[in-house]
């Protein structure tokens, strides 16, 4: 179902859930202003129809010891589907690659990539990133520090939206 064909207590529920996903089914309920048993069913509707993809703890990497993170700019050779999904698929089988995205303009890819060091990044970009098939060129740029990490989508810009066009 299109985000337009949910409705205003299924945002809700989507916006309480990517704001505090551990909350009990029950406290879901309550804040989104329905009974427990159909709140349980429309988060089991949200969750079949891809719209809720999992839960995740959001850690603090520095904290538990990943002080380098960078993000490192590709571009490839060949951008013919086939060489464009085997450098996706590589960029999820190497750990330090958290994020991947395919881009237009002049890069290919921007990869969100975290390390514990600054050699263990250079090992990993010299051995295995601009090693890779079909990588022509590699620019990184290390974060100095996060001013923003706001995970999910804009609920409340979603709503003002909706409100305009009724």
């Amino acid at each position: 179902m299109p985000a337009t064909r949910l409705d205003q207590i299924d945002r809700k529920i989507l916006a309480e859930l990517q704001a505090d996903g551990r909350m009990t089914n029950v406290e879901l309920a309550k804040r989104v202003g329905i009974s427990a048993p159909p709140c349980l069913r429309r988060v089991r509707t949200l969750e079949e129809a891809g719209y809720i993809r999992g839960y995740h703890a959001k850690v603090d990497a520095r904290e538990l010891g990943f002080e380098v993170q960078v993000f490192a700019m590709v571009g490839l050779q060949s951008q013919a589907e086939a060489d464009l999904s085997k450098f996706e698929q590589r960029c999820r089988d190497w750990p330090l690659v958290r994020e991947c995205h395919m881009l237009n303009g002049e890069v290919d890819f921007i990869l969100k990539c975290v390390a514990p060091d600054l050699s263990t990044f250079q090992s990993f970009l010299t051995e295995e990133l601009t090693a890779a098939e079909n990588v022509a060129s590699v620019k990184t740029s290390l974060v100095i520090r996060g001013a923003k990490d706001e995970p999910g989508v804009p609920f409340d810009v979603l709503e003002d939206r909706l409100a305009r066009s009724a």
